[in-house]
């Protein structure tokens, strides 16, 4: 099947990204359907793996959401300026994959016998008041996302199904659904950054 060549920029994905500019998630979606295969043997061919590549072109398009304002016009198509996001995360991603491998060996080597992430425990008391704010401020968290986004994060991490097993149940296609999680785990780790998160340099 032939691909749009990366010079060509079609009315359609123009206004198919203006709409995601104004936060409109059903535009991101199409976008998505029409162009994940393409940017996912672009993150395949650059990663390696299957699942990096998936999340590559997750990210790619996360990114494409909170961008897409910026996107200009004149400087190359819709397609274009997705390849350039995908193939930076890509590259991102395979030189991460190298640090960790490097940390994790001198860990090791510094610590053999040690097991791994063990931290200090925290009286019993002040564990259970600590729980129970996180858990009124993911709750709160979660009523700040759209009903389909909640909806797909719920069956996610509450029933504990996986992207396949919502598609299903919702009748929604797969990469639909993916997209949902994604964006709605953007926006809860925005909302909850000031709880759980380092503050962003």
């Amino acid at each position: 099947m032939a691909t749009l060549p990366l010079t060509s920029t079609t009315e359609t994905d123009r206004a198919l990204l203006e709409r995601v500019a104004r936060g409109d998630e059903p535009a991101l979606e199409r976008l998505y359907d029409r162009y994940a295969a393409v940017l996912y043997g672009l993150a395949f061919r650059i990663a390696g793996e299957r699942s990096d590549a998936e999340e590559i072109v997750l990210d790619c398009f996360a990114q494409a959401w909170r961008d897409a304002a910026r996107f200009q016009a004149e400087r190359g198509s819709v397609i274009a300026w997705l390849t350039m996001i995908c193939r930076s995360r890509a590259l991102d991603l395979v030189r991460a994959r190298g640090r960790r491998a490097r940390l994790v060996s001198s860990a090791v080597a510094a610590e053999p016998d040690a097991p791994p992430a063990m931290g200090g425990r925290q009286g019993g008391g002040e564990r259970d008041l600590e729980r129970m704010e996180r858990r009124q401020v993911v709750a709160e968290a979660l009523r700040g996302l759209s009903a389909p986004q909640r909806q797909a994060i719920e069956l996610a991490y509450y029933a504990g199904l996986s992207h396949s097993e919502i598609a299903e149940r919702l009748g929604e296609p797969l990469g639909t659904v993916k997209t949902r999680v994604r964006l709605a785990m953007e926006k809860l780790r925005e909302m909850l950054r000031p709880y759980y998160f380092e503050p962003s340099a």
